[in-house]
């Protein structure tokens, strides 16, 4: 499985990628959203971690571009925000799940292979 993450927090995207790598997917960073849009344009990218305010471009702007690209990719939203607008306001944009920071890495693979299983 090929997974984006768009983190612009390097201790949060080096966890992430240590994980999912460990656990033997294929992972590729952005450390910021517009970094993330432009790799989501060129690779067919299996599922997306975003965080929701980064530099350039947010999770909510990714989540357009995707919308916009009519490309069927889930994501999961990454925010330490746990405001419930701002959580209504991913769901609405087509996240898949959100996860409020901080979070247990164990619990966001549990989600990734949730999801990975619904796309099967």
């Amino acid at each position: 499985m090929l997974i984006l993450i768009a983190e612009d927090d390097e201790l949060i995207l080096h966890t992430i990628e240590h994980k999912l790598v460990k656990e033997g997917h294929e992972v590729i960073l952005s450390r910021n959203g517009k970094e993330a849009i432009e790799k989501i344009k060129s690779l067919d990218i299996d599922l997306i971690i975003t965080d929701i305010m980064m530099p350039f471009a947010s999770g909510t702007e990714i989540l357009s571009t995707i919308q916009t690209l009519g490309k069927n990719i889930p994501v999961i939203v990454l925010s330490s925000m746990g405001q419930e607008e701002v959580v209504i306001e991913a769901f609405d944009m087509g996240a898949s799940d959100f996860m409020i920071k901080p979070f247990s890495p164990n619990e966001l693979l549990l989600r990734i292979k949730k999801l990975a299983n619904k796309q099967a």
